[in-house]
């Protein structure tokens, strides 16, 4: 499977809150109690504050971790469609966790 962080393709900005999401969602690492904390509260944006659409190419890239070409093949659209949902879906999420981060 691609790897997904590449910074050419992300600004620096969008690098770093993909990282951070990365992070909060585990990336093989222990999960402690603040860990688990995060994670609820940035679940629950994403389940309350996203447009379905965000809600779902989120889901795929982060959570099944499926890249851009195989989620945009998936739902035959675009993969800047794809690109530009997912940078969408990421500022709202970052966007909400600035509060609790």
């Amino acid at each position: 499977m691609q790897k997904r962080l590449k910074s050419e393709f992300l600004g620096e900005a969008e690098f770093c809150a993909d990282k951070e999401i990365s992070a909060l969602i585990g990336e093989g690492e222990a999960c402690g109690e603040k860990h688990r904390l995060m994670l609820k509260i940035m679940r629950n944006i994403i389940e309350n504050e996203l447009s379905e659409r965000q809600r779902q190419m989120i889901a795929l890239y982060y959570f099944n971790r499926i890249n851009i070409p195989e989620i945009s093949k998936m739902l035959d659209v675009n993969r800047s469609t794809v690109s530009r949902t997912i940078s969408r879906g990421r500022r709202n999420i970052m966007e909400k966790m600035k509060y609790f981060i």
